[in-house]
């Protein structure tokens, strides 16, 4: 695991996109601070939408390095979450503009995966995720399933075997509002 962890490193310090498994399905992934990986993605995908497209945390102190209008319950509802959960955060900051929509929220999730963890702890900040297809396709839940495109796209893709169990469906989405209004997404 540590070969892949460090060439996954070495191509988000230097502005490229990983494949990459995570908890729940495959991502593709950048350097939530670099607004070029970010574009590429976009690219990628085809497609712009800010809201696609949330960030991978290590923990909640990396969260709240990130977001600075989160209210104190989206943490509890994070801690006490046992399934895959993104929530929606205001006052998101400190990353790439292209990645954050007008109303300056952030997705952020932390993930139950080893490979992740331990990628996360050793990059220092978020890497951002989203679903390893061309927007508006089916989301994919192995890397079998991942589109030849996208995989001729990203600069390294993981090894499978370092898949773990993932869920194989999208996360629940809880949104906050800075008033601590909550609204469940999906």
């Amino acid at each position: 695991m540590d070969k892949n962890i460090e060439q996954a490193l070495e191509v988000l310090r230097r502005g490229g996109i990983i494949l990459y498994p995570t908890d729940t399905v495959w991502g593709i992934g950048c350097d939530a601070t670099n607004a070029e990986a970010v574009q590429r993605i976009y690219d990628l995908k085809r497609s712009s939408d800010k809201k696609s497209m949330l960030v991978l945390c290590k923990d909640a102190n990396m969260v709240v390095k990130y977001v600075d209008k989160a209210p104190g319950i989206a943490f509890e509802v994070m801690e006490m979450s046992t399934s895959p959960l993104t929530l929606i955060l205001p006052g998101a900051r400190g990353l790439a503009e292209n990645l954050i929509p007008e109303e300056k929220t952030l997705g952020v999730r932390v993930p139950d995966h080893e490979f992740c963890q331990k990628l996360l702890y050793k990059f220092g900040k978020p890497i951002v995720s989203t679903s390893a297809n061309i927007s508006g396709e089916k989301t994919p839940k192995n890397l079998g399933e991942v589109a030849r495109e996208i995989i001729d796209g990203v600069d390294f893709v993981v090894n499978p075997r370092f898949q773990g169990r993932p869920t194989g469906k999208p996360s629940s989405i809880i949104a906050f509002g800075e008033d601590a209004q909550v609204t469940i997404i999906r």
